[in-house]
């Protein structure tokens, strides 16, 4: 069959946008060598030009360097439509994978949905409620446990009257305690007696006394 109809073609990939717009590129590169090459030319010519008189020999190479010009306005021209293809294509490339990303984002964002219902299908809201009433009578129990461990036994009752009065009675009490003038008298007091009763001696002014540091009083 191959030999009577002959093989078809074989189908060539399509086109890569990255790599258009690298070949783009590519010829933008050369096509920028070419223009440099036509300014050193244009440059040696204009050299040349300005150490010419004027007469037919300049006018030759005027007409070089006019043809050397003209290339070159063609080739920034194309230069600058294969940047601008370059560009379109490249913001064609970012809309491009921007939309790609965008897809991926939602059907990663239906998948985690769809787990998350799944998930929640497991959850019992009523038995979490319930939970939580058994954890709040559970508090309230231990709550009870512990007023009950701290109870007083044995405490007459005391009407709060008589406490409010006696405190402030006691309040006064304390008042009165701070008053601690009767050490005057007892700082001003004779210290005792260090000596046997009856015993004279004299004391650092010469004068006698007794045995209680006082001046003896001449018998009469």
């Amino acid at each position: 069959m191959n030999r009577i109809f002959g093989r078809g073609k074989p189908q060539q990939p399509a086109p890569n946008m990255s790599d258009m717009i690298l070949k783009v590129d590519e010829r933008g590169d050369n096509i920028e060598k070419k223009i440099s090459k036509l300014d050193i030319e244009l440059k040696k010519y204009k050299d040349q030009m300005g150490k010419m008189r004027e007469g037919p020999a300049k006018n030759a190479v005027r007409q070089k360097a006019l043809r050397v010009l003209k290339q070159k306005k063609m080739y920034e021209q194309q230069a600058g439509n294969l940047r601008q293809q370059s560009f379109n294509m490249e913001q064609a490339n970012y809309a491009t994978q921007t939309l790609k990303d965008t897809q991926s984002t939602v059907k990663a964002m239906q998948m985690g949905l769809k787990e998350m219902k799944k998930e929640f299908k497991k959850i019992n809201i009523d038995q979490v409620e319930d939970i939580q009433d058994e954890m709040t009578d559970m508090l309230e129990q231990a709550d009870e446990v512990q007023e009950a461990l701290g109870r007083s036994y044995g405490t007459p009752d005391i009407d709060e009257d008589e406490l409010e009065a006696e405190l402030e009675a006691l309040g006064d009490e304390m008042l009165g305690d701070e008053d601690s003038s009767y050490l005057d008298d007892a700082i001003k007091a004779p210290s005792a007696p260090d000596r046997e009763p009856g015993a004279e001696s004299v004391n650092v002014d010469g004068v006698a006394v007794d045995e209680f540091g006082l001046p003896k009083i001449p018998a009469s």
